[in-house]
Formats: C-alpha cells, structure tokens, sequence
C-alpha cells in the first residue's frame, strides 16, 4: 500500500568535498539520545578501529535526538581534540529515523556506516569494510556481524551466521541485516532517499525503519547482502524476559505496518504472516514456540502484526484531506488541465 500521495520527506543531495582529497572514504553515522555512558565507548571503538586502519580516511557523525544528559557538551568537548573528523548534528525532532535522516544529510563518505550507540567496533572492522568495498560492486547494502557484548546480556538483537548470504522473499527482511551495523554507498543512500520517519524507534511504528529500508532497495532492483565479519558488539543491556518480549512485540508491530505499506509491490511480506499465524495455532496444540531459549511466543507477532498494520492505515488516513476536498481539488485540477487545452 503505496502512499504515493504523501511523499516522504526530501533527502538533501549528499555533499560534494571542495576537492577529493577532502572527501573521507567512509561515514560514521552514530544517533543517540540521553545514553552517554554506552556512547562513550562506542565512539572510542570508532577512533581505535580508524586509528588501526588510517589509510582508510574517516568521519564521524554524531546526532543528538533531543539529550539531555549531557550529551551535547561531551560532543562539543572532544570533537575539538578527536583524532578523526567528529561533526556534532543536532536534530531535535524525535525518532530514530529523523535522527538517521539527519545523519545521511551530512556525511561526505563514499560508503556510509549506520552503528547504534550502544555498539562498539571491532578493531579490524575497517579492514574488512574495505575489502567488500574494494570489488565495485556498490549497488547493494551490506550489513556485518554483531555478537553480545556483554555475556550477562540476552541473546538477541544479534547477527551470528557464519556464511556470507543475500536476502530473498522466502526469508523475512526483518533482522537480515540488523541497522545498528549497516553498510551503503553514498549513491544507494542517493537513490532510495530518507528513512520513512513513522518507522524507528521514537516513530509511531516503533521500529523497522532499517527494514523498510531494506525492502525498498530490494523494489529498486539492489541486493542485500550479510556478510559474516565486519563484526560489532551489541551492549543492548537488556538481561530480563519482560525486556526482551517488550522489544520483541515493538519489533513485530513495525512488521505489520511494513506489510501493509508494501503490500502492492511487496505482496510476497503477506507469506511471513501467514506462516507466522500457522505456528501460533500450532503453538496451541504443543508446537514449538518462536524462541524455545527466551520463551518468546509466535502469538505477539500474529496479534503485533495486525495493530502495526492498523496503525499504519490509521496514519494514512490521518494525512487525507476531507472526501469532499479531495473531490473539489480534483474538479479543480480538472478545470486547469481543460483550461490548459
């Protein structure tokens, strides 16, 4: 379900340096709000990684979604003394995916690298981006490895497959390629456009605005590729079930208003709920669940599933004027076009 009436915001052309020599091989694009203790060490894991790879020119960028924890002085203390090029961004609208928007507005990188704040980089991760880079294959997005970073955490939000691998419609694009550890060309970023701000953590969806990107690069023709290094580690914090199955349901409610969004062009996103309601009512008769490990349930996505997608028709509605307006903007567009005979 396409809302072709109702644009998504316009992606400012991605800079151009004054010279190459000025144009940083990769982007950094770090958002974050109110979380400076993990903050902190993801962007020390960003400079070693740099620092460990200098031949491999980089930027980072930090976007500040509306902190108030001090945040935005710590930024403007250390970007004056980092040892790789630290812009501070502002973006005071919430969510993560204006926050994400921010970000793509201003990187200059030919590869641009989406890591969450509370991720810190492998040491060789540069090395390996810019061996996948390297082949000139550029018309893709490509996402990495991410490991628990801390063992008391839970395992999930985790990416551990050890083969390299491309999305296809039999597999749910929904945690492919996780967006805490997302790679692209500028040139993608160019041609797909902004993230759909409804979606993303702080959004009305909740979250999958990495997903929805993923589809929509998959509509345009690209590939989505996992490959098993480019490694990160998640700090998510996150050590108690009641925790998990919350993000879990928020995760399945942004899966619904997806479905629905892409449900013309899309349509093969209806087989994953179909199968999704066909292990639920197995769950019923002794089935296994979804997660055996962290007890996590097929029913949330089934019943998450159809509140997202509800949601999302509500947004869209929201956004269409009156019948009796759109009727009157169309008899007056009728005129001009016959007065333009």
């Amino acid at each position: 379900m396409n809302d072709a009436r109702h644009p998504l915001p316009r992606l400012p052309v991605l800079p151009a340096p004054p010279w190459p020599r000025q144009r940083p091989q990769v982007s950094f694009i770090v958002c974050t709000r109110d979380r400076l203790a993990v903050l902190e060490a993801c962007i020390d894991s960003i400079r070693a990684a740099c620092r460990a790879h200098p031949t491999f020119a980089a930027e980072l960028l930090v976007v500040d979604n509306g902190s108030r924890d001090g945040t935005a002085e710590y930024l403007a203390r250390i970007a004056a003394t980092s040892d790789i090029a630290l812009t501070a961004i502002s973006e005071p609208r919430p969510g993560l995916a204006a926050a994400r928007n921010a970000g793509l507005a201003r990187a200059r990188g030919r590869v641009l690298v989406f890591v969450d704040d509370d991720c810190r980089l492998d040491r060789n991760y540069l090395v390996d981006l810019q061996r996948h880079y390297a082949s000139g294959d550029k018309w893709l997005i490509r996402g990495g490895r991410v490991e628990i970073g801390d063992a008391r955490d839970l395992p999930f939000t985790i990416k551990r497959c050890e083969e390299r691998e491309r999305l296809t419609p039999a597999v749910h694009p929904g945690g492919f390629v996780l967006g805490c550890n997302m790679t692209m060309h500028r040139d993608v970023a160019a041609l797909i456009g902004p993230f759909d701000e409804r979606f993303g953590a702080g959004g009305a969806l909740r979250s999958a605005e990495d997903t929805d990107y993923l589809v929509r690069a998959m509509l345009a023709g690209m590939a989505v590729e996992y490959v098993p290094d480019m490694t990160i580690l998640h700090h998510h914090g996150r050590r108690d079930r009641k925790a998990i199955g919350r993000l879990h349901r928020d995760y399945h409610f942004g899966n619904g208003a997806l479905c629905l969004k892409h449900l013309r062009r899309a349509p093969w996103l209806l087989r994953h709920f179909y199968w999704a309601a066909r292990s639920a009512l197995r769950e019923l008769i002794g089935g296994p669940r979804f997660d055996q490990d962290l007890r996590l349930s097929h029913w949330p996505i089934v019943l998450m599933n159809l509140a997202g997608a509800a949601k999302f028709m509500a947004l869209v509605l929201a956004r269409r004027p009156p019948r009796q307006a759109r009727r009157a903007q169309e008899t007056a567009e009728a005129r001009a076009e016959a007065g333009a005979r």
